[in-house]
């Protein structure tokens, strides 16, 4: 799966919002007198307020399942959580904790099981959304039987996505404007890359070029090499060759040699070099390859 899914900035921002949801947890809410509107509150907050804790004894049972960091503990003791306290808010920071630590694990199976339970308590999660529709991407072979239920499922959460980051994060009070502009970013560059994916491996090459654009242009001060790498091959696969490789040699370029995305950069790069007679940087070696591949490589994931 591509290390974008989650960002530093979303991983920052996340931990924030958890510390945050703990404070306001541990004074679990009580009634409070009703005061008459001023102009300041009449200005609604950014984003979702933190989850809070209804019972000091909800706080205590989410303290001692959030001190878990197996994954698979973690996921346990969320579940148990879930069956003890119902409604609780908190339910969905137990379980983004687990979803991250099996993405962390690089066990994505187990990643989409944690999503869509978050995405049963609260449909509109932005980073289930997101995680669920990466590995069911990423994840998706030619050969699957389900290949169209899963990329449908996956396409449509992706685009749940980047309506719900404007509404449904959470933002910890004082965090400038710029963190919560990097943080959404992040969201939605992983979001558009996503749906570009579902549709370059379906044969829609425009539209997986247009998306690629987006998911760079959302967070343009840390380029996924994958997501460029992709959309040269959208180009390519469009004949749009010199843009294709404009794109091919900045994948090189933000890539390493002998890694698989790096192989394949340099793969397409001396394919389009070929193609079009243009040059490669110069870190590339003097040879060119006899010959241009056939096809273009497929991107890592496919």
């Amino acid at each position: 799966m591509k290390q974008s899914a989650i960002l530093t900035a979303v991983v920052v921002m996340a931990m924030a919002a958890g510390a945050l949801a703990q404070q306001a947890a541990s004074k679990p809410a009580t009634p409070q007198a009703t005061t008459p509107p001023t102009a300041a509150a009449a200005v609604p907050p950014q984003g979702k307020r933190p989850p809070q804790a209804k019972t000091q004894a909800e706080f205590d049972a989410y303290q001692a399942a959030v001190a878990n960091t197996d994954p698979t503990a973690l996921e346990k003791a969320a579940d148990d959580f879930a069956t003890k306290f119902p409604d609780s808010e908190l339910r969905t920071l137990l379980y983004r904790n687990a979803m991250r630590a099996y993405q962390n694990a690089n066990n994505g199976d187990k990643m989409l099981d944690v999503g869509r339970k978050i995405l049963k308590i609260d449909p509109d999660d932005p980073e289930a959304l997101i995680g669920v529709a990466e590995v069911l991407t990423e994840r998706t072979r030619d050969t699957d039987l389900d290949k169209d239920q899963r990329y449908d499922e996956a396409m449509k959460a992706a685009q749940r996505s980047i309506q719900t980051v404007e509404t449904d994060i959470i933002i910890p009070p004082g965090t400038s404007q710029e963190k919560v502009d990097e943080y959404k970013g992040s969201l939605k560059s992983t979001a558009y890359s996503i749906i570009g994916a579902i549709q370059l491996n379906s044969g829609q090459y425009a539209d997986a070029e247009a998306n690629f654009h987006k998911s760079i242009d959302a967070f343009p001060s840390s380029p996924d090499p994958v997501v460029v790498l992709r959309l040269a091959i959208a180009l390519d696969k469009q004949n749009k060759y010199p843009e294709a490789l404009k794109e091919a040699n900045q994948a090189v370029a933000l890539t390493q040699d002998g890694t698989t995305s790096g192989t394949l950069a340099r793969r397409e790069r001396d394919r389009l070099v070929q193609l079009t007679g243009g040059t490669a940087p110069s870190t590339a070696p003097s040879v060119a390859p006899a010959s241009a591949p056939a096809t273009p490589p497929k991107a890592p994931g496919f």
